[in-house]
């Protein structure tokens, strides 16, 4: 367990949690701890979800598979954060998703009873659990926010305005790499360059990999209204 403490206090879960204190608390419950390799399968859709992971090292992928063969990456998720956490406590405990490590990674599962013991035991974990459950919902709205809108510029100009806003610059970096931003907005890739391009020549953004710079902040905003 020692070996794991830093990586825990640096987990959403145990947010401002003294690093003895996280000691105390895990040694108190039941845990598994699983390694995956890059691309390795850790959960499939439909799967029993009985445990919270929390990511110690690595990424991971939320992915949703078509029978057409698409997949859908609907999250990413690096190590600190933690996936599951509704699941375990809704009605029916199946994964909506598949979860892929998508590199090497070390995700410790911890059951419902435990999860509901260091809650009971810590107000600091009860108080983080219930903000990673808002801040959840609170992407759901973000996601659902972008279906909504009925063009490629307006997805692009919502998706960078809510990483202005997490970011509170207009010189961002971006958290996805342009594969993954297509997926997420679930417009084709070429679509979304060409756009990409055109919202660069109307100097609204400029960008370079995944670099980007709002160059027009109010021009931006206006793609939404259009």
């Amino acid at each position: 367990m020692e070996k794991h403490l830093d990586s825990l206090s640096k987990s959403i879960l145990f947010k401002n949690v003294e690093i003895e204190k996280i000691k105390s608390l895990i040694s108190s419950v039941s845990y598994n701890i699983s390694d995956y390799g890059k691309d390795d399968i850790i959960a499939i859709e439909d799967d029993d979800c009985n445990s919270l992971g929390i990511i110690l090292s690595g990424t991971v992928e939320i992915q949703k598979p078509f029978p057409s063969g698409k997949v859908v990456t609907i999250s990413n998720f690096q190590a600190g954060n933690v996936f599951g956490e509704a699941l375990v406590f809704s009605g029916k405990h199946k994964y909506p998703a598949t979860i892929v490590s998508s590199s090497n990674s070390k995700i410790m599962y911890i059951s419902k009873d435990d999860i509901i013991k260091l809650m009971t035991k810590n107000d600091k974990v009860l108080n983080n659990f219930v903000s990673v459950l808002s801040n959840r919902i609170l992407m759901l709205n973000d996601r659902i926010t972008n279906l909504s809108y009925d063009s490629v510029r307006k997805k692009i100009a919502n998706i960078i305005l809510i990483e202005y806003e997490k970011q509170n610059s207009k010189l961002l970096t971006l958290p996805f790499c342009r594969k993954k931003m297509a997926e997420l907005l679930n417009v084709p890739r070429p679509s979304l360059s060409r756009e990409l391009m055109k919202m660069k020549e109307d100097c609204i953004i400029d960008y370079y990999k995944d670099n980007l710079k709002i160059i027009d902040l109010e021009l931006l905003e206006e793609c939404l209204l259009k």
